[in-house]
């Protein structure tokens, strides 16, 4: 379990109370189970009296992710912002982990960004294979390369329009090189993991990532940016998983209603899922 916050624990009876009306709410009070003659369900809260972004719930978020996560950051290696760069070009479709093995002997082999922009796409190729879709990961590398030495004299560039203009990189990408190595607030990183769990905390309705990152970005304030997206894709690694998310364990459990929990000790919401 994470350390730092100590979550809501299971019944004794080693019944995890499950979603959706297997709630056990407070002692006296009605089972909510849908279905069952005379047992009266618990009414949705209108929207007047429940806000999923309102400031005071989002400050409870951040403060609980600040005690869970206090220090985070990217966890692809890298030791300047080319190696990052090329590390997150590789990490789609792709985990963290898994990069990680590739990079060191990558970096060997091309020590400097005028190393990557003397290959072809067909070159790089077998290094980046086990990292999938290697075809279009070595095309954007290498063109990525190529432009950062004719047109920014070998180096990353560390605005957010001249990122975008380079194979290979969007919004992703950008936002990652911004606030991980350059520590500039522009945007809020969404991959799978921001994705998912903005949606169970009912933050944003969205799945695509340009609008979720806009509903991020009115909800949490801009110095809480670049940490915050580091907060919830570890947070997604190790508790808000994609399956079977580890509730019982999760110190956000009782501010998430979300439809897939496994354990819960607030009312579920049918439409809070990723």
């Amino acid at each position: 379990m994470v350390r730092g916050v100590v979550p809501r624990q299971p019944a004794k009876t080693g019944r995890q109370q499950g979603v959706a009306g297997k709630l056990a709410l407070k002692a006296g009070k009605p089972s909510t189970r849908p279905g069952r003659a005379g047992k009266p369900r618990k009414k949705t809260p209108s929207p007047g009296r429940y806000d999923p972004r309102a400031p005071e719930r989002m400050a409870e978020i951040l403060k609980r992710l600040d005690k869970l996560y206090p220090d985070v950051t990217c966890a692809l290696h890298h030791r300047s912002a080319w190696e990052l760069l090329v590390a997150t070009i590789l990490s789609a479709q792709s985990t963290d982990a898994n990069v990680n093995r590739v990079t060191p002997e990558l970096f060997r082999k091309y020590p400097t960004v005028e190393a990557f922009a003397a290959l072809t796409p067909e070159q790089l190729q077998p290094d980046v294979y086990s990292t999938g879709f290697f075809r279009n990961k070595a095309k954007s590398v290498v063109g990525a390369a190529k432009r950062i030495v004719s047109e920014f004299g070998g180096q990353v560039p560390e605005e957010m329009d001249q990122l975008l203009s380079l194979p290979g990189v969007a919004r992703k990408t950008a936002n990652v090189l911004l606030g991980t190595w350059f520590r500039k607030a522009e945007g809020v990183v969404v991959d799978t993991h921001v994705t998912r769990i903005a949606r169970r905390l009912e933050l944003t309705k969205h799945t695509d990532a340009p609008k979720i990152e806009q509903d991020l970005m009115q909800v949490v304030p801009r110095e809480k940016w670049i940490l915050f997206s580091h907060q919830i894709i570890w947070h997604g690694r190790k508790l808000c998983v994609a399956r079977r998310p580890k509730c019982a364990d999760c110190a956000l459990e009782s501010l998430c209603h979300a439809a897939d929990k496994t354990w819960t000790t607030v009312e579920i919401h049918k439409n809070a899922k990723p």
